[in-house]
């Protein structure tokens, strides 16, 4: 099957989920095509699926990934010890972790094609993510505190484990809490790596964007945290970034 017919394939399956989707066409456009995907999967709850679709969306997903372009951290350069600064898509990065960036739902973001992390690492992840988040939060009975962490699998992720953290939301003035909260976020990753094994972890830029945490901070508590971090667990942290203007911050701040 091809990997067009693969995408075809998992559209109708998710549609025929949904009665009230039972007329809806399938765009001729292939990027079209997995919009639509993308926004059946992004507001889909997490409820049991059969194996047919886990394997076709599985092989799917990886070449879509496979496309995209693959980057691994064996292949990138120090800017400190133990510490790489990385400008790309976290979803094609190869390591041991890599840190996303949730909701005190923690399972993954339900709007549809939306522009955050999130809703990218659930994506590309698979539908299994959800199912293992939803399980995580049944078992823990209450959101997700701000600050700490869980670590799932990352499924169709080049990456191996997932690392969930609720960073601050900045509403008008930024606090000591916002401050120390975000702290707390970075520990937590750091804390939570070290003890499943995790000697690689890539950090996206935490409560930045949605949240409102003023970047240049953000950068700043980013990096103090890891360093004092390091001076005690030998750990190799990658600063991933997407937006030039965090580039910039971190240029500056790690030298």
């Amino acid at each position: 099957m091809t990997h067009n017919e693969k995408l075809k394939f998992l559209i109708k399956y998710l549609l025929a989920e949904n009665p009230e989707y039972a007329d809806m066409l399938i765009p001729e456009n292939l990027n079209e095509q997995f919009r639509l995907f993308r926004s059946l999967v992004n507001i889909r709850l997490p409820k049991p699926i059969n194996s047919d679709f886990l394997n076709m969306q599985d092989s799917f997903l990886q070449e879509e990934t496979a496309a995209k372009g693959i980057t691994d951290i064996a292949d990138l350069q120090f800017v400190q010890d133990n510490i790489y600064l990385w400008k790309g898509d976290i979803t094609t990065l190869k390591c041991d972790g890599i840190v996303n960036a949730a909701n005190s739902q923690m399972l993954g973001c339900f709007c549809p094609c939306h522009g955050c992390i999130d809703n990218a690492i659930h994506t590309f992840s698979g539908v299994q993510l959800r199912l293992e988040c939803a399980e995580i939060m049944q078992n823990q009975g209450h959101d997700e505190p701000t600050g700490m962490a869980k670590i799932t699998s990352a499924y169709n992720l080049p990456c191996d484990n997932i690392i969930h953290t609720v960073g601050p939301i900045v509403n008008g003035r930024l606090t000591n809490k916002h401050i120390e909260l975000l702290k707390s976020c970075y520990q937590s990753c750091l804390t939570l790596a070290v003890q499943n094994k995790i000697s690689s972890i890539a950090f996206c830029c935490i409560s930045t964007g949605e949240f409102h945490f003023p970047n240049d901070k953000a950068a700043e508590i980013a990096v103090r945290t890891v360093r004092k971090f390091q001076k005690q667990y030998k750990i190799e942290v990658i600063f991933n970034v997407f937006k030039q203007t965090d580039y910039e911050i971190y240029k500056r701040l790690l030298g």
